[in-house]
């Protein structure tokens, strides 16, 4: 029977295939960032339109990553990867080919589907392919790199392919890559037969959890233009939730669900889930405000300002990929979870202290240090907890899950933790603008320094080993539970 797990070197060259995919789809969400100026005024976009060349990609990836994670456990994880592969690289072509609005932001709504497609399965294949813990350790870790690091590279990447070259080549240039990376993951990625389609084709289904989620993540990225209690934000979120709970329901009854709801009784899967919501929460306002700080407080250039960030994807990069396999493998993920929230906390908090007259070096080279430490400790161990009570036949569904609740949550943290910024910023008074910016970044910092510590009383008391294998009868970690700490 053929299997998803080549031997020897061919493992290692299927992760580097899955990771090349999946940091250019990651690399795809903030890469046009920078170009936005040169499209709008390339294709004559409007400034209210403008947002639509981000928002565009951002709706079907959120909307299809858990549908496209069931579909691959179905179809085969195989089938389905390398059929988004090839749909995120010739969406890529149409878009760098563009030659007016409509066309870049369906190229847009493509790649955002391609994306979804190939993304949501990668987590489980690696899993699959890596079942030997010190192994898999190091597989999460590369893997959470490029997740982790992949904005930051992509903030940096799009403006030297402007600058350079065009804005066009922001989208052309994956098209080699994603040949490339198609070719040879024909060669070392195994096909896997899957369930089948019967065996979870409810439709019914599919087109709830799919409009519920597509309607959602367009409701909060829309709270910029609307604010979070006009009617448009209310209805349309209100209206999500209740196609949420439908689909629940549909899903407690159907006769082949598309969500088998038994995967939310894996206490490991749930509290994992619901840890990183808390922590990708944080971390994505975090990223957006601090270089609105930087930009608008200290009066960083542009180019200064990609700069400033590459130092924290330098330190996830070495963290994630050399230390934290080596003490994940040594100490536990469930240890090393705890210590990436910790550093991760003591960040944001560190960041929440900034001066309105502050400077990088001095005020916020060390939080974002910390911060980049922690996120690279914290991430592949919070996936390895996550995956490793999966059954083999859900894991495409419950890295579909994962990349949803990533998905979700970093877009609603970024909305409430801008809103929240701005709302007391206004409402200083009396100081310099300066000033005022920055008591807005303050109190969001504290906010998501608070959400960070929720999540480490999540994984404090939910994903601790003991409890686990009290739950599941089986351990949740790499060591014994006897050698872990009493809390």
């Amino acid at each position: 029977m053929p299997t998803d797990q080549p031997a020897g070197r061919s493992r290692w060259l299927a992760l580097a295939v899955l990771s090349a995919q999946t940091l250019m789809i990651v690399l795809d969400q903030t890469i046009v960032n920078v170009a936005l100026p040169a499209i709008r005024d390339s294709l004559g976009f409007t400034q209210s339109n403008l947002s639509w060349v981000v928002n565009a990609y951002l709706i079907p990836f959120g909307g299809l990553l858990l549908l496209a994670g069931r579909l691959g456990d179905l179809a085969g994880r195989r089938r389905v990867f390398l059929a988004g592969m090839a749909v995120f690289t010739l969406a890529s072509l149409l878009a760098g080919l563009a030659w007016n609005p409509e066309t870049l932001m369906a190229a847009r709504f493509l790649q955002g589907a391609g994306g979804a497609a190939s993304t949501a399965v990668a987590l489980g294949m690696v899993v699959r392919l890596f079942p030997e813990p010190a192994e898999r350790a190091k597989a999460l870790g590369a893997f959470s790199f490029v997740q982790a690091a992949g904005g930051s590279i992509g903030s940096i990447a799009g403006g030297v392919l402007t600058q350079a070259l065009s804005w066009h080549w922001i989208f052309l240039i994956n098209l080699p890559i994603g040949v490339a990376a198609g070719l040879v993951a024909l060669r070392v990625l195994e096909a896997d037969r899957g369930l089948g389609l019967g065996a979870g084709a409810d439709w019914l289904g599919a087109v709830l959890v799919t409009a519920a989620l597509m309607l959602g993540v367009y409701t909060i990225v829309g709270v910029d233009s609307h604010g979070w209690t006009s009617a448009h934000t209310l209805v349309l979120g209100a209206v999500s939730l209740v196609l949420l709970v439908a689909f629940l329901l549909r899903q407690g009854r159907a006769r082949d669900p598309l969500l088998p709801l038994r995967i939310f009784t894996s206490r490991g899967l749930s509290g994992a889930n619901l840890t990183m919501a808390l922590l990708v929460s944080s971390m994505f306002g975090f990223q957006f405000l601090v270089v609105l700080y930087l930009r608008q407080v200290l009066g960083l250039s542009a180019q200064a300002t990609g700069l400033a960030m590459v130092p924290i994807a330098v330190v996830i990069a070495v963290v994630s990929l050399t230390v934290s396999p080596r003490v994940a493998t040594r100490f536990g993920d469930f240890r090393v979870l705890l210590a990436g929230l910790v550093l991760i906390g003591g960040g944001l908090a560190w960041l929440a202290r900034v001066p309105a007259d502050g400077g990088f070096a001095a005020d916020v080279l060390g939080p974002t240090l910390a911060m980049g430490a922690g996120f690279g400790l914290a991430m592949p161990a919070l996936m390895g907890l996550g995956m490793r009570d999966a059954r083999p036949e859900d894991t495409g569904l419950a890295s579909g899950l994962f990349n949803t609740t990533q998905q979700v949550a970093g877009a609603l943290g970024l909305s409430v933790l801008a809103v929240l910024a701005a709302t007391r910023a206004e409402s200083v008074t009396g100081v310099r603008p300066e000033e005022a910016l920055t008591a807005g970044y303050h109190l969001a910092f504290w906010v998501g320094t608070g959400l960070v510590a929720a999540a480490f009383v999540v994984a404090a008391l939910v994903l601790r080993p003991g409890v686990a294998a009290r739950r599941t009868g089986e351990s949740g970690a790499n060591v014994p539970d006897r050698a872990l700490p009493q809390l």
